[in-house]
C-alpha cells in the first residue's frame, strides 16, 4: 500500500460548520468521480498497528483536472477526535492519504440519474456532476435531490438548474418535502438512484423506493461491494 503525504494548500468555509480541505495532488496520483479516500494524520502507523482514530474514509469532492484533491465535511462543535485534528489544521499541514476507490462512478446507460443526497453527502456528487457537464455521453439527464436543514445548502454555484445541460437541482429543508420527492422521482421506473448519507438516510430513502417499484440493481450506494446486502436485502427496513 502506498501512502502519499501531501500539505493542505487552500482551506473554504463552505458553510457554517462546513469546510474543504483542498490538498496538494501527488505525482502519479489520480481517480474517478465518486471516488473516497482514506485520510490520515501524522502518528496514525507510528505503531504495530494503525491507530483508527487517526485515519477516516472521506469522498473526494473534486476531479484530477481542478489539481487540488478536495475533502468536504462537517465539523460540529462536539466531534471526533479525528474532527478535532482535523479542525485545527491550518494550510501548509501536512496529511497522508492512501487507498483510493469509486463505488458510485456516473453509470453511461442512456437513463435518467437521480443523485439523493443528505446535507455535505452532497459532496460527493459533485465530481460525478462536473463529469456529466464535461462530457454527457449516455446519460439520458441528471436531477439532483439534497435535504438539508441548516438551509445553508453547498455548492450552489454547480447544483443550479441547467436545461439546456438536462440538469436540475433542488433543496429541501425538511423530510416529509424529501420523502414526497423521492416518491415523484420514483415514477420512472427506469431510472438509477444515488444515494448518499447517512446509514439510516440510506435505509429510509431505500424503503420508499422499493415501495415505489425501482429494484436493488438501479440504486447505487457509497459502500463496499461487501456492506450492499445490508442495505439492499429486499427485506431492508429501519
Amino acid at each position: 500500500m502506498q501512502i502519499h503525504w501531501t500539505k493542505i494548500n487552500k482551506i473554504i468555509e463552505e458553510a457554517p460548520e462546513v469546510k474543504t480541505y483542498l490538498l496538494d495532488c501527488p505525482a502519479g496520483f489520480t481517480w474517478e468521480e465518486g471516488s473516497h479516500v482514506h485520510l490520515a494524520f501524522e502518528g496514525f502507523n507510528a505503531g504495530e498497528k494503525p491507530n483508527r482514530s487517526l485515519i477516516r474514509h472521506m469522498s473526494i469532492s473534486t476531479l484530477p483536472y481542478e489539481k487540488s484533491i478536495g475533502i468536504t465535511t462537517r465539523i460540529k462543535e462536539q466531534c471526533s477526535e479525528f474532527k478535532t485534528i482535523l479542525r485545527k489544521l491550518k494550510v501548509g499541514d501536512e496529511v497522508a492519504i492512501f487507498k483510493t476507490h469509486s463505488n458510485v462512478p456516473l453509470r453511461r446507460e442512456e437513463k435518467n440519474v437521480y443523485l439523493l443526497s443528505s446535507g455535505v453527502g452532497l459532496a460527493t456528487f459533485r465530481p460525478l456532476v462536473l463529469d456529466y457537464f464535461k462530457r454527457a455521453d449516455n446519460v439520458n439527464q441528471i436531477h439532483s435531490l439534497n435535504i438539508d436543514s441548516s438551509k445553508e445548502y453547498l455548492f450552489t454555484n454547480i447544483f443550479a438548474s441547467a436545461p439546456e445541460k438536462r440538469f436540475t437541482s433542488q433543496f429541501v429543508d425538511n423530510r416529509r418535502d424529501y420523502y414526497l420527492e423521492v416518491e415523484n422521482l420514483a415514477a420512472d421506473k427506469d431510472g438509477l438512484f444515488y444515494i448518499v448519507g447517512s446509514d439510516e438516510f440510506l435505509m429510509q430513502t431505500i424503503n420508499v423506493l422499493y415501495e415505489q417499484g425501482i429494484k436493488p440493481d438501479q440504486i447505487m450506494l457509497d459502500k463496499h461491494e461487501q456492506e450492499l446486502p445490508k442495505f439492499l436485502s429486499l427485506d431492508v427496513s429501519i
